[in-house]
């Protein structure tokens, strides 16, 4: 049996609040310093340890003996270096290839591409590398390291403003330099004696800015640990590591370019240092659309490790929702977008994980990786049924509902008192207090579409929740 952790609906006095929660199943472990999780296009995951090896994980939660490659002796690994990322090639399925970045033994970021013939083995061939690019790193920290293909088929590189403290270089706000930036590049064709080519429509250089670096796609970042693209809008979702106090979380669409998303000038949606190079115009930044403290929900915090947006389809109730957590407090992150307004909840601390990286497989299911652990898990929507009582049931239908559902009492030895209905922000909804029949028809013709929680309260003071969906 794998182990399962569970954490249910939070019920807090004088008042009834509910926290968006998840389930954890373990799903591998034995891990030495997971720092990705990634597929390549079939049921396999690739879990890259810091260290400069990559596993396979099969479907059934097994890790192949054999490492899939192995390029310890290139990869300079302690605090914030190693192998930080991986990414596979669209076409990978015919052609073999993938692309890893990480910090060699002279301290640098290289991006490179290497070949597994068959694509289909599980063995990857180690003298096969092309670098890409290599990229001086003036500090050993803010490294990022992060690299996914977007819909367009282009290779997206994150990389932070070289490490300090501060941005002391001013690099995230200079056009000059690779660092602090999100890059875009073309891996299948190259151009001007690179292994790549630059996209036509990426956006510097131009007249403004003629001195600007031709890969650069976003600039102003401190240190995108992670980021991700929404598989089914294609947006960009990057968890951007703060200095000493925000946390943030950036997303924007994957057509806009040359986007600023104000670091060193800006620190979240704060003032944090506004000489140099900064924009005259607030106008010309892009603020997170959420942040965090280090203090939020009284655990302190302090490094976001950025996840995804759960698209898979085993999971219903947690459709649409953006997963990220906290490196120091063990908390996992939820957003969640209520008509254009994103609310941010945690989960109650996992303890001795240290998260360091969120994955997603071939059917849009979310695993994370505790680095401290070496354990990765899937993520699962929460068991709501709150069972007080074992005489205490019922059937609610349909679910999903869309103008009234039912709910039929199985036993008539309880009276169902009250029924309330909540949303995920814990507001009541609607309350029905009256004699219960052994049916009762309940019309929500009024409420909106989404996730709620129905309270039902019997006669023996028992209670009991249930999920209701509503299309």
């Amino acid at each position: 049996m794998k182990k399962i952790t569970n954490f249910l609906f939070l019920f807090l006095l004088p008042y009834f609040l509910f926290s968006q929660d998840i389930e954890l199943e373990m799903f591998a472990s034995g891990f030495t310093n997971p720092v990705s999780i990634k597929h390549a296009g079939d049921s396999r995951l690739f879990v890259v340890e810091r260290g400069g090896i990559i596993k396979i994980v099969n479907s059934d939660g097994t890790t192949e003996a054999t490492p899939f490659i192995n390029i310890d002796p290139r990869v300079l690994s302690s605090g914030e270096r190693g192998l930080l990322g991986l990414a596979f090639h669209p076409q990978y399925n015919s052609n073999g290839f993938f692309f890893v970045n990480y910090i060699n033994n002279s301290g640098n970021t290289v991006v490179s591409r290497f070949i597994t013939n068959p694509p289909d083995s599980n063995v990857a061939d180690d003298s096969t590398e092309e670098i890409l690019l290599t990229i001086t790193q003036p500090y050993s920290n803010h490294n990022g390291g992060d690299l996914a293909f977007g819909n367009d088929g282009y290779l997206y590189i994150g990389l932070g403003d070289g490490g300090s403290g501060g941005d002391p270089g001013d690099r995230a706000q200079d056009l000059t330099t690779l660092l602090g930036k999100m890059l875009r590049i073309n891996v299948d064709n190259s151009d001007g004696g690179n292994n790549y080519a630059i996209p036509a429509d990426n956006p510097y250089p131009n007249t403004e800015e003629p001195n600007a670096l031709p890969e650069i796609w976003a600039s102003g970042l401190r240190n995108p640990w992670r980021f991700s693209f929404d598989r089914q809008t294609q947006d960009l979702w990057i968890g951007d590591v703060g200095q000493g106090q925000i946390e943030e979380i950036d997303m924007v669409t994957s057509d806009q370019a040359g986007v600023n998303y104000g670091w060193r000038c800006y620190e979240g949606n704060q003032v944090y240092n506004t000489s140099g190079d900064c924009p005259a115009n607030t106008n010309d930044l892009t603020f997170p659309i959420a942040f965090y403290t280090h203090s939020s929900s009284g655990n302190f915090k302090c490094s976001i490790t950025g996840g995804y947006r759960y698209r898979g389809t085993a999971q219903p109730n947690l459709n649409g929702l953006y997963f990220f957590a906290d490196y120091c407090s063990d908390e996992i992150g939820i957003l969640e977008n209520d008509e254009g307004t994103w609310n941010m909840t945690f989960t109650e601390p996992y303890n001795g994980n240290g998260w360091t990286a969120f994955g997603e497989d071939v059917e849009g299911e979310i695993y994370v990786a505790g680095i401290d652990s070496g354990d990765i898990f899937k993520i699962n929507e929460p068991n709501l049924s709150v069972d007080e009582n074992t005489l205490f049931d019922v059937k609610i239908f349909p679910n999903p509902a869309t103008n009234q559902f039912t709910i039929q009492f199985t036993n008539t030895k309880i009276s169902i008192e009250t029924i309330n209905i909540y949303n995920l922000q814990g507001k009541l909804i609607k309350s029905i207090s009256k004699n219960m029949e052994s049916s009762v028809n309940v019309s929500i013709e009024n409420m909106a579409k989404g996730f709620y929680l129905i309270e039902l309260l019997s006669d023996t003071s028992s209670k009991k929740i249930n999920k209701l969906i509503i299309n």
